[in-house]
């Protein structure tokens, strides 16, 4: 990677210090690694695009296509659920409308339903038998 440096940033591409690597070798199950000196580089998502652009295997150009086909669909999926998110907020300001219009329907019925002191009551009186 030392050709390379300035094609990997900090965030592309970092070393693992001791502990990760142990811990890595653990879980992977992996021998010792022989007889290596340094610690190994990991890349980040960033970087394996990175590595998969300046490299020039067969397997590189693969993983290269694959990441510009997912990197698509992501750019699709948030384009389709951007459209359904403002469909939402629509269907969330009209119920808000809504439910600011039953209330002053609720805030009239209840001003009518209170006796008015200075109108004259009138009521059904039944005949008497």
């Amino acid at each position: 990677m030392a050709r390379n440096a300035d094609r990997f940033p900090e965030d592309f591409m970092f070393r693992l210090n001791e502990n990760e690597l142990e811990n890595l070798m653990s879980e992977i199950a992996t021998s010792k690694l022989g007889g290596r000196r340094k610690l190994p580089y990991m890349f980040s998502e960033h970087g394996v695009l990175m590595l998969s652009s300046i490299l020039n295997s067969k397997q590189a150009i693969k993983v290269n296509i694959q990441v510009m086909r997912i990197f698509t669909r992501i750019r699709q999926m948030f384009v389709h659920n951007t459209g359904i998110r403002l469909e939402i907020e629509k269907i969330k300001n009209k119920l808000d409308n809504q439910d600011k219009n039953m209330e002053s329907v609720f805030r009239y019925l209840e001003k009518q339903e209170r006796p008015n002191p200075t109108r004259k009551q009138i009521a059904y009186k039944p005949d008497v038998l």
